[in-house]
């Protein structure tokens, strides 16, 4: 493809040993406060903006991001989550490059040698194995998506597009190697970023495994980051009914006593969306639970259940008033 290289160290984005995803100058690290859950992969991200170029906050607090601008994301595990000083394995970078052609996605597959990640247009699948934050070993077939799999998340109004990426999910502080700092901030300070406005005035998504937020701010910003890059008015889910942004104030809307339009199997027995007081009888967290093809949402991107999410979501519709108000 015109403008995939063969491998990702043909980009240069990160200083050699590439393994250490040390980014090179004019390339920076970032994060975003709840992430999309992917089988419990770690990631570590980073944004290129073409020099004397800059994103532009929009009047509606959207990120118009310069032709050439590209994000990497890498995907790994450690060998043991509660010992992480034993290593990890980087196992795909992802990059999505907004091209005169609009946005482009290629994931790169990363070798046994963690010395250099691969082009592979076609997607793979790998055994992958790690011990997990309880001392539980685990165990999976991991998806690397093909190009075109990735339009299944990050198509909107039939482009792609980035999907963490906005003002509410970046406000907030990250912790560079020269100290911590708001990454908005960082990114004005650093020259790639343009037409901010004060920190305070502007919108930031909750972290969804922090307990000093609340409940509510928790659990929708899951749901956002999870379910709503489908689940919102020009996505792919949008025939259903069901809009899940964190913007989304109208109950029935969000799934409050909503009745599936067209569900399948995704329905089992039950009759709505969300019960209020009644997770048990909500269709929602039966979908997030499972693991069946047919019936599990998000649909694409894992094959394990996001336990903690789930259990999130759970309290969240346990916690709501009955009469849904």
């Amino acid at each position: 493809m015109e403008y995939a290289k063969p491998n990702l160290s043909d980009y240069g984005f990160f200083k050699i040993p590439m393994k250490n995803q040390e980014p090179v100058a004019g390339i920076l690290p970032f994060g975003i406060a709840t992430e999309l859950f992917s089988d419990y992969a770690e990631k570590l991200r980073f944004i290129q903006v073409p020099v004397n170029m800059k994103i532009s906050v929009q009047a509606d607090n959207t990120l118009l991001f310069p032709i050439g601008t590209t994000f990497i994301k890498t995907f790994y595990y450690f060998v043991d989550k509660y010992q992480p000083e034993l290593g990890r394995r980087l196992i795909e970078t992802r990059l999505l490059m907004n091209t005169i052609d609009g946005w482009l996605a290629f994931p790169y597959i990363w070798n046994e040698e963690q010395s250099d990640a691969v082009l592979a247009i076609a997607g793979d699948r790998m055994q992958v194995d790690w011990i997990n934050e309880h001392g539980e070993s685990m165990d999976i077939l991991y998806s690397v998506p093909n190009v075109n799999q990735c339009k299944g998340c990050h198509v909107y109004e039939n482009k792609l597009k980035p999907i963490g990426p906005k003002i509410r999910n970046l406000n907030m502080d990250y912790m560079y190697s020269d100290g911590s700092m708001n990454q908005l901030i960082k990114w004005e300070s650093s020259g790639i970023l343009s037409n901010l406005s004060e920190i305070a005035h502007l919108p930031r998504t909750a972290k969804a495994n922090d307990f000093n937020e609340t409940l509510n701010g928790r659990a929708r910003a899951w749901i956002d980051i999870n379910c709503a890059h489908c689940h919102r008015k020009g996505g792919p889910a949008e025939t259903s009914g069901l809009f899940l942004e964190l913007e989304q104030k109208n109950l029935r809307a969000l799934g409050v006593m909503k009745p599936p339009i067209a569900a399948g199997r995704g329905t089992s027995k039950f009759k709505y969306t969300i019960v209020p007081g009644e997770p048990e009888k909500s269709i929602m967290l039966y979908r997030i639970r499972s693991t069946d093809p047919g019936i599990m949402m998000p649909e694409l991107g894992r094959r394990l259940t996001h336990m903690e999410g789930a259990e999130l979501v759970r309290e969240w519709i346990k916690a709501m008033p009955k009469s849904g108000k």
